[in-house]
């Protein structure tokens, strides 16, 4: 590594405060640690500020049928926590499903929120001997759009296909979850879905992640997150789904659906929540609203297959 100050910020305030120039926030460090080693940063920080030492941001509770949870709560927690197992399911199996025990004791929310994109090319060390200087370092080129691609974006790809790689971003943007950032202008409650971007997130060079803010699903809806990957443990979604379907009378009367790894966000199914509403979720049905979440997709070179993949997690997720 390259040399750096070391902070250990005591107050939310004290690290937006130090995060001046530059400045990047660790929290668990299971992503950013990596990447300094192999200096895979266009600007390597000057400042690391741990947040680890911030008190009370780990919270987990619910008031009011909103479930609120702190930037610093581990995944291990939020995996195995009775509250949000019993009423807020999707998101322990989003959790549960991150990386190994290992990872999920050591990584937060905020960090997995936050993390960076799992390009290749992004990520390639330039101690390898190669240096791809993408979009998403300042510059002009995908190289994944002539190159390796089988893991990027098939819907929504735009300058950069990365996709983001989150898995509790696409179960709380399913849970109309909202995410609650400080800088140094004060306080912003905003839609997680609206947090991301092409290029990354909103968040201002002096901001940072605080927590989330969940209301509480319908009651007796289904919720379910499915996620393939070649390995069970550790390897981040070649495609993941996230529904909440509340079932009365055998009619669908509500659902929301979100995909994971197949766009650089988390990409909301519109055409195939209009398809299921009002309707018996018969075979026929659900294969039509599989179809008409792909509808959209451009597939680069290498990743046609995830649309079949695609498919068959939401004709399963919804399926029950």
């Amino acid at each position: 590594m390259q040399p750096f100050q070391y902070v250990s910020a005591g107050s939310v305030e004290e690290a937006i405060a130090a995060a001046q120039g530059k400045a990047m926030i660790m929290a668990g460090g299971t992503d950013i640690l990596g990447m300094l080693k192999n200096r895979v940063l266009p600007l390597y920080p000057e400042i690391l500020i741990n947040i680890k030492s911030i008190p009370d941001l780990d919270y987990l509770e619910e008031s009011a049928e909103v479930l609120r949870i702190g930037a610093l709560a581990k995944l291990a927690d939020i995996a195995a926590s009775p509250l949000v197992r019993q009423k807020y399911g999707i998101l322990a199996e989003a959790a549960d499903a991150v990386g190994s025990p290992q990872l999920r004791h050591m990584g937060t929310l905020g960090g997995n929120l936050c993390q960076k994109v799992r390009c290749l090319y992004f990520r390639c060390s330039p101690l390898s001997g190669l240096d791809y200087y993408c979009r998403r370092k300042g510059g002009k080129s995908c190289f994944a759009v002539a190159g390796d691609n089988r893991y990027h974006a098939i819907l929504g790809g735009k300058g950069c296909f990365a996709v983001c790689p989150s898995d509790l971003a696409v179960a709380l943007c399913a849970l109309d979850a909202k995410v609650k950032l400080q800088g140094k202008t004060g306080e912003r409650l905003i839609p997680l879905a609206d947090f991301y971007t092409t290029l990354g997130n909103v968040l201002d060079p002096q901001e940072m992640v605080t927590g989330i803010q969940v209301p509480r699903p319908p009651p007796g809806s289904r919720q379910r997150f499915l996620k393939f990957r070649l390995r069970k443990a550790i390897d981040f979604a070649i495609a993941s789904v996230a529904s909440i379907t509340l079932v009365e009378e055998g009619i669908c009367r509500e659902t929301r659906l979100f995909l994971g790894a197949v766009a650089p966000t988390p990409i909301r199914a519109v055409a195939a929540e209009e398809t299921l509403k009002g309707k018996v979720l018969d075979a026929a049905t659900v294969e039509e609203a599989a179809r008409a979440a792909l509808a959209g997709a451009s597939p680069l070179s290498m990743n046609a297959y995830k649309i079949e993949v695609t498919k068959a997690l939401i004709k399963k997720a919804i399926s029950g």
